[in-house]
C-alpha cells in the first residue's frame, strides 16, 4: 500500500467524506546520477548566490517574485498559509457533468481516495454508487501545492479516483495546427476503418516497456562484467507515403499477421486519383459549356423568311 500524499475530505453538498489520497500510479523509470568520467565520483548540484558566491543551505533560501527587471519581492511561507483558499482541507465536488464532456487533454496525474475510516465507509459507497448509477463525474476543485485545482472524480472499481484538472485557460487551441484541408476518397476512409478493426483490440494489458527492460539488461551486464543479451531489432518506420491505399492495404495485411490471424487480405477499392476526379469535372465544366454556347447561338438565330 503505497503512503498517502495527503489528507481531508469531499465535500458532497452537506455531506463530508473523510478521505486520504493515494498515488494511483508508480515511476519505474531508470535515473542516472551525473558523474565525473575520470574517477566516476557522484557530481553535486550546490546552490549559490550568485552576487556574492556564497553556498547557501535550506535556511538560508526563500520565495521571491521578480515584478520587473530589476526589482524582486519577496514572499514568505507565512503569508502564503494565510492566503483565503476554502479548499485547503476539502475536495469541493462543485458540479457533476457527462464525462463525455471533458476534454483528456484536461485530464492530468491520477490518485485514489481512500475511505478514512469506519465513518466514511457509508457516505463513500453512496457517493460511488450515485457516480455509477448516473453516468457522471463529478468536477471538484481542491488545494495543492499552495493553489487550487480543478479536480475529476470517477469510479475505478470500486474505487473512487481522483484526477487533476487544467483550468480552461491553461489549453492551448490546437486550431493553427491542423493541415490544411485535402480530399479524401471514401475508399480511403473505407480502407482505414478496415485497418482500424484489425488493429481493435479489448485489453493492451500486456504490452510493456521494451526500451527500460533492454536498459535494465544492459545495466545487468555492465554490473556483471558480461555482454548484454541482444535485443529484438525494431523496424524502421517506413518513408514518405507514395500510395496510400498501398499503404492501407499493406499495413492491414501486416497487423493480421501479426495477430496470428488470417494474413489473407481481400483487395481493397481502387483509390480514384484526384487526377481523374479532376478529369471527370473538367468533361462536365466543358459539356455544360457547349450547352450554354448552343443555347446562346440558337437564340440568337433570326427566323427565315417565308
Amino acid at each position: 500500500m503505497p503512503r498517502p500524499v495527503w489528507s481531508g475530505a469531499i465535500s458532497f453538498g452537506l455531506v463530508t467524506i473523510p478521505i486520504k489520497v493515494l498515488p494511483a500510479t508508480e515511476n519505474h523509470t531508470i535515473s542516472f546520477h551525473q558523474v565525473h568520467l575520470e574517477d566516476m565520483a557522484r557530481v553535486r548540484t550546490r546552490k549559490v548566490c550568485e552576487i556574492d558566491g556564497q553556498e547557501l543551505g535550506p535556511d538560508d533560501i526563500g520565495k521571491g517574485y521578480e515584478v520587473s527587471k530589476d526589482t524582486i519581492v519577496q514572499v514568505t511561507d507565512a503569508e502564503l498559509d494565510q492566503m483565503p483558499l476554502p479548499t485547503a482541507k476539502a475536495i469541493e465536488i462543485v458540479a457533476f457533468v457527462p464525462v463525455d464532456s471533458i476534454d483528456p487533454v484536461r485530464v492530468g496525474n491520477g490518485y485514489y481516495l481512500a475511505a478514512d475510516g469506519q465513518v466514511a465507509a457509508k457516505p463513500y459507497t453512496l457517493l460511488r454508487q450515485a457516480l455509477e448509477r448516473s453516468s457522471k463525474v463529478a468536477v471538484a476543485k481542491f488545494a495543492w501545492h499552495g493553489r487550487e485545482r480543478l479536480g475529476l472524480l470517477r469510479v475505478v472499481d470500486r474505487a473512487i479516483a481522483l484526477h487533476a484538472m487544467r483550468w480552461d485557460d491553461e489549453i492551448r487551441s490546437p486550431n493553427t495546427l491542423a493541415p490544411t484541408p485535402v480530399d479524401l476518397t471514401d475508399d480511403e476512409v473505407d480502407a482505414a476503418i478496415q485497418l482500424l478493426e484489425t488493429m481493435a483490440r479489448d485489453d493492451i494489458s500486456d504490452y510493456t516497456d521494451h526500451y527500460r527492460e533492454a536498459v535494465e539488461e544492459l545495466l545487468a551486464a555492465k554490473a556483471e562484467h558480461r555482454e548484454p543479451r541482444p535485443v529484438e531489432e525494431t523496424t524502421e518506420p517506413a518513408g514518405t507515403v507514395v500510395d496510400l491505399m498501398a499503404a492501407l492495404n499493406a499495413s492491414v495485411e501486416k497487423a493480421r499477421a501479426d495477430r496470428g490471424q488470417d494474413a489473407e487480405v481481400h483487395d481493397l477499392p481502387k483509390k480514384r486519383t484526384a487526377k481523374t476526379a479532376a478529369a471527370k469535372k473538367t468533361a462536365v465544366k466543358k459539356t455544360t459549356g457547349k450547352k450554354t454556347a448552343a443555347k446562346k447561338t440558337a437564340a440568337g438565330r433570326k427566323p427565315r423568311s417565308a
